[in-house]
């Protein structure tokens, strides 16, 4: 407790640059080409959450606990996509890498609240699967629109709160040498390094916070779909074991396209040189936005049939308008 309070005391003046600088990729010819791809990926990731939120939106059948999760992970894809992206393309195809010190400590807040949300909203999935799949009779008992409301909301109360202590903990440090953050927006771990006066509060904090936000929900999904694999193991035949197999697939694709590159990260850490961290990470901040519409709707067969019937229905429309 000392080494927090010591970075609480009041008494002490801290030194604030007027500006930090995001210095992205070092070394690398035309990577202006690899911007214009993120921006093309976030374009596709705009219209594909926000068609995914009008087709649940729209359809009634859609208005299931499932589909509140899904709506949910859409609007933190576009809303963490558009915290990041316009930014980070700003800075490096118009070149203002200079940026604030309190705007740095705000687009630092919503980015990470949004990633960490991403990760939660697939925990509460992974629950959504196991509890029908496991006790398909007490579903609609056990998860409910209310319990799934309430689910999320805590996930928000419980994620902002993390992120708060973590900008409350930076501003704690002085930055009197280099303000130069070796990654492509404002980084946690790399704007803590930077300080000139003790950091282990905001390092020991990380640690905690990886902990929370990634390991733990990890270790759910995981032990989750083993006690699906369990439940599905008991199942007498092959086509029922292979279609309730089947409601899963999608998640499962969204886990391993979310977590995949990020483990890969930390477990390299310091190994994996600072261009190759910053490609993992901005692919993995901006390709599952991507890709979790795309993946629901040609995995998720409600959402097909959804999709459908929505085109039907306005076809018939246009028809009966022209006649």
């Amino acid at each position: 407790m000392n080494l927090f309070n010591s970075a609480l005391k009041k008494n002490i003046t801290f030194v604030h640059p007027a500006y930090f600088v995001i210095s992205g990729f070092s070394g690398i010819p035309n990577i202006k080409y690899y911007y214009v791809f993120l921006c093309f990926v976030y374009i596709v990731s705009v219209l594909g959450n926000t068609a995914v939120m009008a087709v649940i939106y729209l359809d009634h059948n859609l208005r299931t606990p499932k589909y509140i999760a899904v709506f949910h992970l859409a609007f933190v894809d576009l809303f963490g996509s558009s915290a990041l992206m316009p930014k980070v393309l700003d800075i490096f195809l118009f070149n203002h890498r200079y940026i604030p010190y309190n705007d740095c400590l705000t687009f630092f807040f919503f980015c990470y609240t949004c990633l960490d949300m991403q990760v939660l909203n697939l925990v509460a999935l992974s629950y959504d699967r196991l509890i029908a799949i496991i006790h398909p009779l007490h579903y609609q008992v056990k998860v409910t629109h209310r319990f799934m409301l309430s689910l999320i909301a805590s996930f928000w109360v419980f994620v902002v709160t993390i992120v708060l202590i973590a900008v409350g903990l930076l501003t704690r440090l002085s930055f009197c040498n280099s303000v130069v953050i070796n990654s492509y927006f404002c980084d946690h771990g790399q704007i803590f390094r930077l300080a000139c006066n003790d950091y282990t509060p905001s390092y020991v904090f990380g640690m905690f916070s990886i902990a929370l936000i990634l390991w733990f929900p990890l270790a759910f999904i995981l032990l989750s779909y083993l006690c699906i694999g369990y439940a599905l193991s008991k199942v007498a035949t092959a086509q029922e074991r292979y279609r309730a197999f089947k409601t899963c697939t999608a998640h499962l694709s969204l886990v391993a396209i979310y977590f995949l590159p990020i483990l890969i990260t930390f477990t390299l850490m310091e190994n994996i040189h600072p261009n190759a961290r910053i490609i993992n990470l901005s692919l993995t901040s901006v390709f599952p936005p991507m890709l979790n519409p795309i993946i629901y709707v040609l995995q998720t067969q409600e959402i097909k049939v959804s999709v459908k019937r929505l085109l039907r229905i306005r076809g018939k429309s246009k028809i009966t308008t022209n006649k």
